[in-house]
């Protein structure tokens, strides 16, 4: 066997040398990852994986990923210095995936779904915890978020409060924080609650957190700051021709972004990467792959040089930048 062959069993769960990427085997068969150092500033990028658990993303034409690719995925991402993972409760059978692999290396976060109307939020938050630590196999989360940070301002919200402080007294999570889609919506949460991590939505079509103030903000505080939908759920990463009817409306917008790209000799890849990582104020830029030819990819376009794009070259359309209008727009 070539020296580059690796057995399935030994690839999936067998350190690479550090910073490089070798030929993979899933059931038998060469992945064909080439061997290559990685930019160090592939550390500050956090793996998602919803799609461990669900055939998630507009741009997923493969459904959801198998277990022996998820785990040759955490081994490459491992490699290039990736130490944080994201999941969610709501996730399917991500939290479930990652503890069958095995993830007790990484810096875990999880999410907690929206609260029950008829929920004790003392007893419905420390049993969420306990089973989703138990489901992913670890003793303690990096960060637990509020996937609904609105229940907060229910009857129910200070019970919440103090139920998710109790779980991080317990030592059950390090940080607690929330999820959001909007500035406002964190200028309300700031109000009555000051997190530890806050994750939310930014690209270069979606710059509301940084225009608004609040990712200097957060910085500037000491919150964990970690950016979500770099892609627009691939939705920059597509050829015009490919993207669903849904989204012709906003054609123009679409055909100032790939003359940008053109005119400035650059993938679309590597202007969303090199856009959120230029901000240094951002400690994990999230990213989710369908699968390892993906992860290389992405992998590939993190060089360091940070992407200035035009000022213009923005949208402040929720029913775009937020992917739970998609469906009613």
């Amino acid at each position: 066997m070539s020296p580059r062959l690796i057995p399935v069993m030994q690839c999936l769960f067998t350190c690479p040398a550090a910073g490089k990427v070798s030929t993979r085997m899933i059931a038998g068969q060469s992945l064909g990852l080439s061997e290559r150092p990685f930019s160090p500033v592939s550390k500050r990028l956090a793996l998602g994986t919803v799609q461990f658990g669900l055939p998630y993303g507009i741009a997923n034409t493969r459904g959801q990923m198998g277990q022996e690719e998820a785990a040759a995925v955490l081994r490459v991402a491992a490699a290039a210095g990736i130490d944080t993972l994201d999941t969610a409760v709501s996730y399917g059978e991500s939290e479930a995936v990652l503890g069958r692999i095995g993830v007790s290396g990484w810096k875990v976060i999880s999410k907690l779904p929206g609260l029950g109307a008829n929920s004790d939020p003392q007893s419905w938050v420390s049993e969420a915890v306990s089973a989703s630590l138990g489901r992913v196999g670890i003793p303690q989360f990096h960060g637990l978020l509020l996937h609904r940070p609105k229940d907060l301002f229910g009857p129910a919200g200070s019970a919440l409060l103090e139920a998710i402080g109790y779980v991080k007294a317990q030592g059950l999570t390090a940080k607690v924080g929330v999820s959001v889609y909007r500035p406002e919506e964190l200028e309300s949460v700031w109000r009555v609650f000051r997190p530890d991590l806050v994750q939310f939505p930014l690209s270069i079509l979606d710059r509301r957190f940084i225009t608004s103030g609040w990712l200097s903000r957060l910085a500037a505080e000491g919150v964990e700051t970690h950016a979500r939908s770099v892609f627009l759920q691939g939705l920059l990463l597509m050829d015009s021709g490919r993207r669903p009817p849904t989204f012709r409306r906003w054609q123009p917008l679409w055909r100032r972004w790939e003359d940008w790209l053109v005119g400035a000799g650059i993938g679309p890849l590597r202007a969303c990467l090199g856009f959120a990582l230029a901000h240094s104020e951002l400690d994990r830029v999230l990213v989710g792959v369908d699968g390892l030819t993906q992860l290389e990819e992405l992998l590939s376009g993190v060089d360091g040089r940070p992407i200035d794009p035009p000022d213009d070259l923005v949208s402040e359309d929720p029913d775009l930048l937020n992917p739970s209008n998609w469906n009613r727009s």
